[in-house]
């Protein structure tokens, strides 16, 4: 047997620092995340005397949620049913038209691993400087490095696990009893374990937790298809990849005009469009130097170049590092972007890419040594003026459009444009996501605001099903749940609904009003007494209404139930 270990180590990943659009848009999304979770817990929602006044409590002890003005009781889960279901929706919806834009974005992994990382570029460096520490013996200043980075991670980790006590008890008081030692031992026992964890995950797994822990990474390929947007590399643009030489210069002197072409994803209004960018041996090379800026910035440690890949989380961090590049060179942004796998220009049987716009001398076996083919006269035939563009030569000022907006001729001289993006989101699959979501929506929304503020459940006593009185009444008896929902006691007056003429006692109570606490539920025992001539004592079964009315605002609520007579026995 082989003594090789079963997983390989794991390789440190340290992404370097980069900026753009996407990485802004990142600091965004984790300060209000990171912003709603640490502070929600502080906000104050006044309910009147009898109730909390933290605007969002998961009271466990009483039975309730509370999110601002909405309170959700222990039998309205369906509620909280509905937002999960909800939440699936939405992610299955988010996935099928961007992929794992949740991952990349908003997954707690991601902020909190994200929070990480800034801590340890601001104490240890960048990229390259990390590298350098890592492999550096251990020595005083890499030990005072380490332990300040480990002390800042701990103390986010406590701040995190501490935040998340709060949502279940009154955050001001939980605080003071946390520090004074008096709270539960729960509490101590809870900051600890979310303590830990997210100091290891976001400190040390990282990247582990997504590949090996969790199930989405398996479960994102069933909801995407071939027209979802996600973060991908334009190889038919990119490759072959080398970083090209001075020679451009001379292939543009020796081409003169510009070549009509028609600028598409990969051509662009640019100064190499006339000339390509050459190897040393002459080869025609296509818009990727191989910099290998996207990988460096990964947090995965993946390179987007090979293709989709699990442990992508399409963070898009590696656009921004390639359009910077891009900008540099003078190409055009979107060799890596936002696209659909579907988003390739035609090509007929035998061709290997699409074509790269070349020089008038271009080589007629180009595309077989090279795998780019070089335009044919049918391509550059018949184009309007507004197809042609100048290309500046080496050194002049040129644009930089995004390319994917603009036709791009084949060398069979079909016209293909990319699929605008808003297509690849308003899709079939992506349009009935939404409407099953906003039904559900709408339906919840439905039911919180027509939920009544006063409700009664009934349960008939079943041992005995029924006395019989000295006088020959039969009394049934039955357990009536009250709940009021008002944020102050109320009166509850009881009435019977029945074609007998039954009279109505309540245990405890003289009359037949009674008073249930504010925002509370009460257990109240009621009798029933039908008369010995009465159908309903003679029959086995006959149907009752109980009616309860609020004597302050005239809600009523109202439930059927049985009552049992002697039947058979009667006769």
């Amino acid at each position: 047997m082989s003594d090789a270990p079963l997983f390989a180590a794991r390789e440190p990943i340290f992404p370097k620092r980069v900026s753009g659009f996407y990485r802004r848009l990142k600091w965004w999304i984790m300060g209000i995340t990171l912003g709603i979770y640490y502070l929600v817990p502080w906000l104050r929602w006044d309910r009147g005397p009898a109730l909390p006044d933290q605007a969002v409590l998961i009271d466990l002890a009483n039975r309730r949620f509370y999110f601002f003005f909405i309170e959700i009781w222990p039998h309205e889960f369906y509620f909280v049913a509905g937002l999960l279901i909800m939440a699936g929706l939405g992610l299955f919806l988010f996935t099928s038209a961007l992929g794992r834009v949740w991952c990349g974005y908003a997954c707690p992994q991601t902020v909190w691993t994200d929070l990480f990382l800034k801590v340890e570029r601001w104490i240890e460096g960048d990229r390259n400087a990390r590298v350098r520490l890592w492999k550096a013996p251990w020595s005083l200043h890499k030990w005072r490095l380490r332990v300040t980075k480990w002390v800042i991670w701990l103390l986010i980790a406590m701040a995190t696990g501490g935040a998340w006590v709060f949502y279940f008890a009154d955050a001001p008081t939980l605080l003071r009893d946390l520090v004074t030692f008096e709270a539960a031992p729960v509490a101590y026992v809870t900051i600890a374990i979310l303590t830990a964890t997210t100091f290891i995950f976001g400190g040390f797994m990282r990247e582990q937790v997504c590949i090996y822990m969790c199930p989405w990474p398996r479960i994102q390929g069933a909801m995407m298809d071939e027209g979802t947007l996600t973060v991908g590399y334009r190889d038919w643009r990119g490759e072959p990849r080398g970083k090209g030489n001075a020679r451009r210069r001379a292939v543009a002197a020796e081409v003169g005009p510009a070549l009509p072409v028609r600028y598409g994803a990969g051509a662009g209004a640019d100064k190499d469009s006339a000339a390509p960018r050459l190897s040393r041996e002459g080869e025609v090379l296509g818009d990727c130097i191989d910099c290998m800026a996207c990988v460096n910035v990964c947090p995965m440690g993946i390179d987007i170049r090979e293709g989709q890949q699990l442990e992508c989380i399409t963070c898009a961090l590696c656009i921004d590092a390639c359009d910077e590049v891009m900008a540099r060179i003078g190409r055009p942004r979107g060799l890596i972007d936002y696209l659909a796998l579907d988003d390739r220009p035609p090509v007929l049987p035998g061709e290997h890419a699409p074509v790269r716009p070349f020089g008038n001398e271009a080589p007629e076996d180009q595309g077989a040594a090279t795998g780019v083919p070089a335009p044919t006269a049918a391509a550059c035939a018949g184009l309007d003026a507004d197809a042609t563009a100048t290309t500046p030569i080496e050194g002049d000022p040129a644009p930089a459009p995004n390319a994917a907006e603009q036709p791009f001729t084949t060398s069979h001289s079909q016209d293909w444009t990319p699929t605008a993006n808003w297509r690849h989101v308003l899709r079939p699959r992506t349009i009935l996501y939404t409407i099953v979501w906003a039904a559900i929506g709408a339906g919840l929304l439905a039911a919180l605001y027509l939920r009544p503020d006063i409700e009664l459940t009934i349960a008939p006593v079943r041992n005995p099903t029924f006395v019989t009185l000295s006088d020959g009444a039969v009394r049934n008896t039955y357990d009536i749940r009250l709940r009021n929902k008002h944020g102050e006691p109320r009166d509850f007056a009881f009435s019977l609904t029945s074609d007998d003429d039954l009279a109505l006692m309540l245990e405890g109570h003289a009359g037949v009003t009674v008073t249930v606490p504010p925002d509370a539920t009460m257990l109240q025992r009621a009798y029933v007494i039908a008369p010995p001539e009465t159908d309903a004592a003679q029959d086995e079964r006959t149907t009752i209404g109980f009616t309860i009315r609020d004597t302050a605002s005239g809600e009523e609520a109202h439930r059927e139930t049985i009552f049992n007579g002697r039947g058979n026995n009667a006769r």
